[in-house]
């Protein structure tokens, strides 16, 4: 007779209950995972919006659509504040006239993230109160102000097309109120270059056409270019981004000036390092706990797949077993050693004798 071949035992524990184990612990971790504090970098802003009439201009290009300033300038916020780490805390203020009329405190990114969002939509030139815009007289003034009441190192962005309505004397210099380095921030630069009709806006907040020179006030632009000849008039019915007025502003207030050439380019300056401040930050890790268990369950449930045993030994490996097979029914005993049984069947086979009888 043969020796008895004992029935194999099946495990009671493989790698799939292993797997879902550890699935289900890391579900509980994803649920009730406490936030892990971390020091991080963070910002602090309050954003101005410059929400004049000059802002309504629409000569700058947005998803191969012309638009508006002012949507430009919210859809470069709308793609800042996507990348601002958590932490980081962003408020709304708009301007018109000379003054900075601040809509909502810094908030915190994420936390907030559909409030902010909700209220940028909302920013237009609907809450105008006045026509007037004194950028250098007020209006920097209005924004610095609100960020050091603030306080907790909040920087000022303040987002506009530089156009000063009445126009500001070129003689005129002063900054008043302002004192360079008390609060650190940028100014943003937006509009094309070439001079566009500037829309005007009536009572009920529908389009009235554009502004005439007639009806704006205008200022002596330029020299004569002879002794008695006429003074060139500006042309401030037309309105364009005053670029070199704005580079010329932050130099004196102290701040950096960045043209949005692209919505980007407005998140590139939110982020820059000399604004962050090391903070310790409450960080949420529940989602690398739940894409863990997500990944255990996949293990858990994944088909086995089985691979042919001829596939596996090789077709040398199977002639070489074939042949010791054949020899055992002869009744010889065929010794293999731990070479050729691992040359065989590619794992280590304990060294000894394969022996069969044949049938009585």
């Amino acid at each position: 007779m043969g020796k008895a071949i004992k029935p194999a035992v099946p495990r009671v524990f493989g790698y799939r209950q292993y797997a879902l184990v550890a699935a289900l612990a890391l579900l509980a971790a994803a649920l009730w995972m406490p936030k892990i504090t971390l020091m991080r970098e963070r910002f602090d802003y309050v954003v101005t919006f410059d929400i004049t009439q000059s802002m309504n201009v629409e000569d700058v290009t947005l998803n191969g659509v012309r638009t508006s300033r002012l949507a430009y300038a919210r859809a470069a916020m709308r793609d800042a504040l996507r990348r601002m780490p958590c932490g980081s805390r962003i408020g709304w203020s708009v301007f018109t006239d000379a003054r900075a009329l601040l809509l909502l405190p810094p908030v915190e990114v994420c936390e907030h993230y559909d409030a902010l969002l909700a209220s940028l939509d909302g920013i237009d030139g609907r809450m105008r109160w006045a026509n007037a815009s004194r950028i250098a007289n007020g209006g920097l003034y209005s924004a610095i102000r609100q960020a050091k009441q603030i306080g907790d190192h909040t920087a000022v962005v303040f987002v506009t097309d530089g156009q000063e309505a009445p126009p500001r004397p070129p003689s005129e210099t002063s900054l008043p109120g302002i004192t360079t380095g008390d609060v650190g921030g940028w100014l943003i630069g937006v509009g094309g270059e070439r001079p566009a009709p500037i829309p005007r806006t009536g009572n009920d907040g529908r389009p009235a056409g554009f502004w005439l020179a007639s009806e704006v006030v205008q200022t002596t632009a330029v020299s004569p270019a002879r002794p008695g000849a006429p003074a060139a008039v500006s042309r401030e019915e037309l309105s364009q981004v005053r670029e070199a007025y704005l580079q010329t502003l932050s130099g004196q207030i102290g701040f950096g000036y960045r043209r949005l050439w692209t919505p980007a380019a407005l998140g590139d300056a939110l982020l820059d390092s000399r604004f962050a401040q090391r903070a310790p930050i409450a960080v949420d890790l529940r989602w690398c706990a739940a894409v863990a268990a997500l990944l255990m369950l996949a293990i858990t449930f994944m088909p086995e797949i089985r691979v042919p045993r001829a596939a596996r030994i090789g077709q040398a490996g199977a002639r070489r077993l074939a042949t010791a097979v054949t020899a055992s029914k002869t009744g010889r005993a065929v010794m293999v050693s731990r070479n050729d049984a691992y040359s065989a069947v590619h794992r280590p086979f304990q060294s000894g004798f394969i022996e069969e009888r044949h049938d009585e």
